[in-house]
This record gives C-alpha cells, sequence and structure tokens, in this order.
C-alpha cells in the first residue's frame, strides 16, 4: 500500500517539475522547527540532536497529506556547528532560549571572516583560503597556521569531520523510512550557493562586499569566477544520482536591494547561470528558493532552458512570476508565512485556492509556503492549506503520467545551450575542483611505485576528494 502510495506522489512531483499537469497541485512543504512544534520537542531538540529531527519529520509527513518533504529541514545540526567551534551560530538552549530556531551572527566589518586585501589568496587556491584563513577565523578552536597546534585544533578537526560524516550518512535511512512510512517522496538532494552570495554570506560579510563593488569590483568578480567550479562540484558530488528531485539553491543577496541591477547582471548573474546550465546539461533541476523578492531578475531567469529549474517564490508576487516564468518552469511557494502564522484557516484556504486557481491551471505548481516554515506557523493553518490544496488542486479528468520509479528529468535530446559567459576552464587551475593535495604532487614525494600506481592513485584521490568535500560542506551548509 505504501509503496503505491509512493508512487502515485513520486509521478504527481516528478509531473509538475517537468511543468506538466499531474492529476492534482503536489504538496511540498519545506517545514523546519514546525516539526518540532508539531512533534513536541523544542527548538533545542531538533536543533541538537538530529534524530530528533528526523524523527519529527516523519510525524509530520506520516499525519499530513503531503507528496514530499526534506527529511530534515532543520538544516544546521549544532552538534556538528560546536564539534568544529563555529562562532557564527546561535545555539538554541545556549545561546538563545531553547523554543527559538538557530541564529546566524553576521560580524562586523572589522572583523569579517575575509579581508579586502585577500582576495588573491582566495582566487588562487579557493580550498587552501579556506582551510588556512577562513576555518580558524570561524571556529574558536582550530589555530592560525602561524601559531602552535592544540589539544583543542586536533579534536575540533576530528570531531567535526566524524560528525558530518555521521550526519550525512544518516539521511539515507530516514529518506527509505519515509518511503516505507508514509509514502512520502523526499523533495530534494545537493546544495548550491551562488558565489557571489557565497562571498556576501560566509566570506566577506555584506558591508563588505558592498564596499568592494565600489573599490575592487574586479576582484570580486575573479572571486566569483574562482569560486565557480567548486560550487558546482560541491553540487553536483551532493546531487540526487538518480536524477529525479533538485538541487536545493538556496538565493540571499544577489538581488534588489541588496546590489543594484547592473551589479547583477555583472557580477552575480554570470557566474551563477552557466553552473545552472552545466548542472541541468548533467540532468539535475535545480530549485531556485528565491528567498526575498527577486521580481526585477525575472528576466534574466528567462535565459535559462525549459524545464532546466523550479522556481520558489517568496516575497515575489507569484501571479506576476507565473506570467513571466510559468511557460517555462514550474513555480512552487507563494502562500505567505504571515497567514500560515497569525491568519484564520479560512483565510489560508482562500489564498491557496486563489494562488491555484492563478498560476496552477496548466500545471507546473507544487504548494508550498512562501519560506521555509518555523515554529510559529499554526497546525491549524497549515493543516487548512493541506486541505484546501487537495480540494481545489484536482485536475478533473487528467491522470498523471504513469513514469517509472528510474525516469529521471533530463533535457531533451535537441537541448541547446547557449551561455554568454560560460564555466571557466578547469584544466588551467592550479588544483582542481574536488581535491585539496593533488595526486600529481602527492607521487612526487613517493618516488618509485613498485604495484599498481593506478590503484594508488585511485585511493589517494577518493580521500582527498572526501577532505574537499568536508570544507566545502562546512561552507555551504553549517
Amino acid at each position: 500500500m505504501m509503496e503505491q502510495l509512493y508512487r502515485e506522489r513520486l509521478n504527481r512531483y516528478l509531473t509538475a517539475m517537468r511543468n506538466e499537469k499531474p492529476d492534482m497541485v503536489p504538496i511540498r512543504p519545506f517545514v523546519a522547527e514546525f516539526t518540532a512544534k508539531y512533534a513536541g520537542f523544542t527548538c533545542q531538540e531538533v536543533t541538537h540532536d538530529y534524530n530528533k529531527a528526523f524523527i519529527a519529520a516523519r510525524k509530520c509527513a506520516a499525519d499530513f497529506d503531503w507528496d514530499a518533504v526534506v527529511s530534515n529541514m532543520v538544516y544546521v545540526w549544532t552538534g556538528l556547528t560546536q564539534a568544529l567551534g563555529l562562532v557564527y551560530y546561535g545555539v538554541p538552549g545556549i545561546d538563545v532560549p531553547p523554543d527559538t530556531g538557530f541564529q546566524y551572527r553576521e560580524p562586523s566589518e572589522e572583523h569579517a571572516f575575509m579581508k579586502a586585501d585577500e582576495y588573491d589568496e582566495l582566487i588562487d587556491d579557493p580550498t587552501a583560503f579556506l582551510y588556512n584563513t577562513w576555518l580558524p577565523r570561524v571556529s574558536a578552536d582550530i589555530r592560525p597556521l602561524d601559531t602552535t597546534s592544540s589539544y583543542r585544533n586536533n579534536l575540533a578537526l576530528v570531531k567535526g569531520a566524524m560528525a558530518m560524516d555521521a550526519y550525512f550518512a544518516a539521511f539515507g535511512p530516514h529518506v527509505d523510512l519515509l518511503r516505507k512510512e508514509s509514502g512520502t517522496v523526499s523533495a530534494i538532494a545537493g546544495i548550491f550557493k551562488a558565489p557571489f552570495d557565497i562571498l556576501a554570506d560566509k566570506l566577506r560579510g555584506y558591508i563588505g562586499l558592498t564596499m568592494d563593488m565600489v573599490t575592487q569590483p574586479d576582484k570580486v568578480l575573479a572571486a566569483c569566477e574562482a569560486l565557480m567550479p567548486h560550487l558546482y562540484n560541491t553540487a553536483l558530488t551532493s546531487s540526487d544520482p538518480a536524477l529525479q528531485v533538485p538541487i536545493g539553491y538556496w538565493m540571499h543577496r544577489g538581488c534588489i536591494p541588496f546590489v543594484s541591477k547592473g551589479q547583477f547582471e555583472s557580477h552575480y548573474w554570470p557566474t551563477t547561470k552557466p553552473i545552472i546550465e552545466e548542472l541541468w546539461r548533467n540532468g539535475h533541476q535545480t530549485l531556485f528558493y528565491a528567498e526575498g523578492d527577486w521580481g526585477h531578475h525575472l528576466e534574466s531567469f528567462t535565459e535559462l532552458p525549459d524545464a532546466s529549474i523550479v522556481y520558489h517564490v517568496d516575497r515575489g508576487d507569484i501571479f506576476r512570476t507565473h506570467e513571466v516564468l510559468g511557460h517555462k518552469f514550474c513555480l512552487s511557494g507563494g502562500i505567505p508565512n504571515f497567514e500560515l502564522a497569525y491568519g484564520t484557516p479560512q483565510q489560508v484556504r482562500d489564498i491557496t485556492k486563489r494562488v491555484i486557481e492563478g498560476v496552477a491551471q496548466d500545471g507546473g505548481y507544487i504548494v508550498d509556503a512562501s519560506a521555509i516554515m518555523q515554529n510559529d506557523t499554526s497546525i491549524e493553518n497549515l493543516r487548512a492549506m493541506t486541505e484546501a490544496a487537495r480540494e481545489f488542486g484536482v485536475y478533473p479528468g487528467v491522470a498523471t503520467r504513469r513514469a517509472e520509479l528510474d525516469e529521471t528529468i533530463t533535457p531533451p535530446d535537441d537541448a541547446v545551450f547557449e551561455a554568454p559567459y560560460g564555466m571557466p576552464e578547469t584544466n588551467d587551475l592550479r588544483v582542481k575542483a574536488g581535491a585539496c593535495f593533488p595526486w600529481e604532487e602527492k607521487r612526487k614525494e613517493l618516488g618509485e611505485i613498485s604495484g599498481d600506481a593506478d590503484l594508488a592513485q585511485r585511493i589517494w584521490e577518493e580521500i582527498d576528494g572526501m577532505a574537499n568535500g568536508f570544507i566545502w560542506q562546512v561552507l555551504l551548509s553549517f
């Protein structure tokens, strides 16, 4: 029974993401701390004990009629951030009250994690910069290179790596339990952030980056270019190997009013668009989770290949977004979080009906709140959204395309990719994306290899790739 339900929901979800019409509008709520509230946990419990976060998400999936969810939308595990000694999070129950979600602490301009004169170091080898310069600054325990190491330094590195391995390994079994217990699809896989957003979020900080856009815009562009292959590699290696669910792309500070339209067009978009196209060329959709209002940039997004993205609407006008993008891409979201938190069930029903009638008549729409739902979301209101979606989101006489479970969402055979900017030539990189200490350098240390050199190289590169993945996941995910 659950397997049949899973097949129906997967078909519905895949059909909508193709921008086609399924039997009914899929429901895919991004529920984070809401799951704690519903399952009877505190924010501290689901943030600090990831097993409780998985349990809470599975309970919501079992009790609500949803097609897809994220198995843990409380994406920062503070057990790991404390193991690494990361200074930019306020931990529920320690730094903030136990029923408050974790908080990001942006440093002051003078304490930015990357200084204004360090662009060349970042550009030369982004991975080495993260390990040698960035990590000691964001950790209270890890020491800079020019200082003596310490017991806590060594512990932080070992515990942080082991914690990350344990955390990511836990996702697979819980995704399987979602399928078996409630027939629910795991909504996304992998992570991507734009190069410009990485500079604004975790390196220069927003104020520092806006100053740099005035004083050294060419360095900013070169840094974005240098980050491109590494962010592409992280997205690709963390994506769904089955080529079904999209890669999550969290869009932060690249829109008006954070930057001007000209800066978006000169720096943000030229170093993001080629990555999205390259992911699509390799069979991966990207979920544009457009936090804030990206309405000024919708025309730029039309440059992407049809069906290459799913576009999520937060503060933007979902009806205008549908007019501009609806013919090319599936949309999701648009149900205001304020209404879900403070409105009445009838108000939520009314707006859900209005959104479905306004943007979903030809398919290609997924019901969700505008933004990730925290513990201020009303249980009654989220249930009202779910019920309204099922009542008003049926397509009479339409049967969902019967896709096989191994069917993928891939570009058509005749797809044409035209990128005016393009991905950087990775062969020109001193250290290629996915590596920390290249085999070519290690090989020089080993002297003559009497046995199988290819075997030695393969194992070295596999382990080295894990070290690469660790630091880039710390940057993007934690």
